[in-house]
């Protein structure tokens, strides 16, 4: 049986990413809470949400959702014990607007946090500094711009820009405290917050509605499965992936097949990763993300981020079944190589996924590291008047 380290909370997620919050509110719902879900769905991803925060392909869109916002749906985010926003910019409008938002929701809310699930401008900062955190990232690779920096400097440019920066800085601090989603979010984010008010949370995964694969003793032939987002090619890596999966595929070419999709939706995704052994993630994290993730939960293998400090980070000595991807090429090769020609380390490593999965990152556990930072993080008198 569930059960929750507080009593009943009306809580108001705000915002998403690969289904983030919408996982989140299945983990608090279970241990008995109140939850609204108010986001733009993750995009061509459409996950689930209550409030719809999405702007569509047209000229006026930036100005519906705002004056929607502001003649219904900001009063529609009142009166929560607890709001968590995604990032600084959690609404697809420009940082003035998110600041009148955040304003109103620090006005008009009991207590406000961050759920620090992607880039903002302390991530900027601290990836791109040669001193910083972590030595390979999205932005820089041991001191160099990455591919993604080099190819993309106007983003670079507007997370540094000061109206932006600025808006960011003020997000942190007026917030109550964060929880993060990532080990790369939790540094980041520990440059800007005391320790007391920041806190790991994961990624959450509804394990309980994942039926895991059952993965043969030896296939004979290794099914390498790469879903990619058209717009995210460079950012996560997956150009470099595909191209040493091709090159392992040609050499061998009765080992292995690779099957490759782009920004199918969510539930089409799910079920197509399902017929794969092994998904082939990110490159450039230390640890493993929503899609790694899910194909554990599946009993799938999964290449992503799978750096010792990951697993020394979480607490974790036995279990390290993340095939480790690294930002070198012919690495990469050498470890879909070693992959597709040891088919029979392939059901094992899944089954350990699984239990991996199980332990740390199922939606329940999840929400209770949330709601332990959240109630912490309040003053005993906003706590007994809850």
């Amino acid at each position: 049986m569930h059960r929750s380290p507080c009593k009943k909370l009306k809580i108001l997620l705000l915002g998403d990413a690969s289904n983030f919050h919408n996982a989140l509110r299945t983990g608090l719902t279970r241990l008995g809470h109140d939850v609204t879900v108010a986001s733009a769905g993750s995009y061509w991803m459409d996950t689930e949400r209550d409030i719809n925060l999405r702007r569509y392909n047209n000229k006026l869109s930036g100005a519906w959702l705002w004056f929607r916002l502001r003649t219904r749906l900001l009063k529609e985010m009142s009166g929560f014990d607890i709001v968590s926003i995604s990032n600084p910019i959690f609404l697809n409008l420009r940082p003035e607007k998110n600041r009148f938002a955040l304003d109103f929701l620090r006005r008009n809310n009991t207590s406000l946090f961050l759920t620090a699930l992607g880039t903002d401008s302390a991530y900027i900062d601290a990836a791109t500094d040669p001193c910083g955190p972590l030595p390979y990232n999205e932005w820089a690779v041991h001191g160099q711009p990455s591919p993604y920096a080099i190819a993309r400097p106007d983003i670079l440019r507007d997370w540094r820009a000061p109206l932006l920066h600025n808006h960011c800085d003020y997000t942190y601090s007026i917030i109550d405290g964060a929880v993060s989603a990532l080990y790369e979010y939790h540094l980041t984010c520990s440059t800007m917050l005391p320790e007391s008010k920041l806190a790991y949370g994961g990624i959450p995964i509804d394990t309980e509605s994942i039926t895991p694969v059952e993965l043969p003793d030896r296939p004979d032939k290794v099914i390498l499965f790469l879903g990619m987002h058209r717009d995210r090619k460079i950012e996560k890596g997956t150009d470099r992936i595909l191209a040493a999966a091709r090159r392992v595929e040609a050499r061998h070419p009765g080992k292995c097949r690779l099957d490759i999709v782009e920004n199918l939706p969510y539930s089409q995704y799910l079920q197509r990763m399902r017929s794969a052994h092994v998904v082939l993630d990110q490159l450039y994290s230390y640890s493993p993300a929503t899609n790694a993730l899910l194909a554990m939960a599946m009993g799938l293998n999964t290449l992503s981020g799978g750096e010792p400090e990951f697993y020394n980070f979480i607490g974790e000595r036995r279990m390290r079944p993340i095939i480790n991807a690294i930002p070198d090429d012919e690495a990469l090769v050498r470890t879909l190589e070693e992959v597709v020609t040891q088919p029979e380390l392939l059901r094992q490593r899944g089954i350990i996924g699984r239990r991996f999965v199980e332990k740390h990152n199922s939606c329940e556990i999840v929400a209770n590291r949330f709601l332990n930072q959240w109630t912490s993080c309040m003053s005993p008198h906003t706590l007994r008047s809850l």
